[in-house]
C-alpha cells in the first residue's frame, strides 16, 4: 500500500515526510481528534526477505513500546492498514546525531552530555532485558533542547526472544559501530556490546573520525577484532585524559573487560565532567538532567 500526504490512516492525517530509516519510511502525521503531531514508520517494502522484515517490524513495535523513559522515543499506538502494520510514535523535533556530526566534532563536554543520556537510555533498556544492537549516530536524536532520544529497535534482542531474527551468512548491524563479537557472528550479546558501540559513538563526536576505517567492510571489521584503536586524546589533545581512558576501557576487545554496566559508564564520565570542570577541593560541583543547551547543568554543593 503507499502512502501519501493528505491520504487519512485511521485516527491520523499524513501531513509530511520526516524520512526514511533502516526499515521504514516515516511520516509526520497529525492526530485528527487531538490535533498532536506524531511521527508513523510504515515498513519498507521490496527488501528482500519480506517475511522476516515484518517479523523484525513486529518485534521492533512491541519491545520500544515496552519501554517508557524520558531518552527512548515513546510509541503511542500500532495497528493495522490492509497488509501493512504501521507504528504510531513521538515525533522528536531535532535532528539526528549523525547529522550532527557531519558539521564537525563536538566539543568534549556536549559530547559527555549526549553518551551521559544515551546511557541512561542504555541503562533503562538493559534494566528490562533489552539490548539494542544497533547503537549508532543515525539512531540518536538530538532535540532543540540537548535532549537525547533513542530510536530504532529494530535490531533489539528481548527476553521473550527465542529465535534468532537474522538472514544466514547476513551482517545486520552498522559495521563501524559493532563490537567484535559481533563481527565474530555470536549472538551472545549483551549490554557490554552496546556499551563498546557507545564508546564508538563518542570517540567519533570527539575525534571526527570512527576508531576503526578502511576500504570496505571486511578491513573495519578485522580493525574492531584485532586492532588497537589510536587513543581518541592522541586526535585530539584537548581532551581530558580522563575521558581518553573511559573511551578505550569502552572499547576494550574482550567484552568483560569493557564497564561492567552502561550506569558504571556514564558514571565514569560524569566524573570526568566534574573533576575537569572543578578541581578545587573546597567544592563539589555535580551534573543534573535539565534539557538546557547540553542536556545537562553544573551547580555546586560544598563538601561536607
Amino acid at each position: 500500500m503507499s502512502f501519501q500526504i493528505g491520504d487519512i490512516i485511521g485516527a491520523y492525517k499524513i501531513v509530511g515526510v520526516v524520512g526514511s530509516g533502516g526499515m521504514g519510511h516515516v511520516f509526520q502525521v497529525e492526530h485528527t481528534i487531538t490535533r498532536r503531531l506524531e511521527a508513523m514508520k510504515v515498513l519498507l517494502r521490496g527488501q528482500g526477505n519480506e517475511v522476516e522484515l515484518s517479523r523484525r517490524f513486529l518485534r521492533e513495535v512491541q519491545v520500544q513500546a515496552s519501554l517508557n523513559h524520558p531518552n527512548i522515543a515513546s510509541v503511542y499506538n500500532a495497528f493495522s492498514v490492509g497488509d501493512e502494520l504501521v507504528m504510531v510514535m513521538e515525533l522528536v523535533d531535532g535532528e539526528s546525531l549523525e547529522r550532527l556530526l557531519a558539521r564537525g566534532r563536538i566539543p568534549w563536554p556536549a559530547a559527555i552530555g549526549y553518551a551521559c543520556q544515551a546511557l541512561a537510555a542504555l541503562a533503562y533498556a538493559h534494566a528490562h532485558g533489552v539490548t539494542h544492537r544497533d547503537i549508532k549516530p543515525a539512531n540518536i536524536m538530538i532535540t532543540g533542547a540537548g535532549a537525547v532520544k533513542l530510536m530504532d529497535f529494530g535490531l533489539a534482542k528481548a527476553p521473550s526472544d527465542h529465535v534468532r531474527l537474522t538472514r544466514s551468512g547476513a551482517v545486520l548491524g552498522s559495521v563501524h559501530y559493532m563490537p567484535p563479537e559481533q563481527v565474530k557472528g555470536t549472538t551472545k550479546l549483551d549490554a557490554r556490546s552496546d556499551i563498546y558501540s557507545l564508546g564508538v559513538v563518542l570517540y567519533e563526536m570527539l575525534t571526527g573520525s570512527t576508531p576503526f576505517n578502511g576500504d570496505g567492510a571486511f578491513a573495519i571489521m578485522c580493525g574492531h577484532v584485532g586492532e588497537d584503536p589510536t587513543p581518541p586524546i592522541e586526535r585530539n589533545p584537548d581532551l581530558p585524559p580522563a575521558l581518553n581512558d573511559a573511551i578505550l576501557i569502552a572499547l576494550a576487545k574482550k567484552s568483560e573487560e569493557r564497564f561492567a554496566s552502561a550506569e558504571a559508564f556514564r558514571q565514569a564520565l560524569e566524573r570526568v565532567h566534574v573533576d575537569a570542570v572543578d578541581p578545587v577541593r573546597g567544592s563539589r560541583p555535580f551534573l543534573r538532567q535539565n534539557g538546557g543547551p547540553l542536556g545537562w547543568s553544573l551547580s555546586r554543593r560544598e563538601r561536607p
